[in-house]
């Protein structure tokens, strides 16, 4: 065997190590798409996801600007709950702490479990709105006619004021919605709602 095929051969092992390598970590990312999907968008804020951050931190200042936060719920069409905000809207000052909550019934004939996207609109706003505590992305069980009730914490960080962007925004909205957990309805709408962000439409899709 002469040095160009010795040389051939190495550089055919090495290209076929790295697709399997690449494979392999796609098949790891398929089984591991909520949490991943989860820890992205709550680090950097990431198609309307709002930042979440540790329970002790809260605003360095509370300012004299009001802004309502409405709430939308949706439940997709496969999962037999019924899923409200116990209040539509609360206003509040920015950097004031807030906690608001949610009610979840499960109105079929079987306990029924379901895992909750969200995100903030407009999307310039979710970089400053922080939560301190959400029932997103986590594995909620209602057993038969039970209801659930899941609290949010939050505040809208101060710095907003310095966009000049949103100078003029009033009202921020906080959707959540439902899906059956571990289910193929769960994985298409991250991967609608991925492709969504990047062609910069807000809605998360519930069919």
């Amino acid at each position: 065997m002469n040095k160009i095929d010795h040389d051939l051969i190495k550089k055919n092992q090495r290209t076929g190590l790295i697709v399997l390598a690449i494979v392999v970590g796609m098949i790891g990312l398929s089984f591991a798409s909520v949490p991943l999907y989860r820890l992205f968008c709550q680090m950097t804020g990431f198609g309307g996801t709002p930042i979440r951050v540790d329970a002790s931190q809260t605003a360095s200042k509370i300012l004299d600007r009001n802004m309502t936060v409405r709430f939308n719920t949706d439940v997709n069409q496969d999962l037999p709950w019924e899923f409200k905000a116990d209040v539509p809207r609360v206003t509040v000052k920015i950097g004031q702490n807030v906690i608001v909550s949610f009610t979840a019934k499960n109105i079929s004939n079987t306990p029924e479990a379901g895992t909750a996207i969200f995100n903030v609109t407009p999307i310039g706003a979710s970089k400053y709105f922080h939560k301190t505590q959400c029932f997103c992305f986590n594995y909620q069980m209602i057993g038969v006619g039970d209801e659930a009730h899941f609290p949010v914490a939050f505040y809208i960080d101060p710095k907003i004021a310095d966009d000049p962007e949103l100078d003029d925004l009033k009202t921020v909205t906080l959707s959540y919605t439902f899906f059956r957990a571990d289910s193929p309805a769960l994985e298409n709408a991250l991967e609608d709602f991925y492709k969504s962000s990047n062609s910069g439409t807000k809605a998360i899709p519930i069919n």
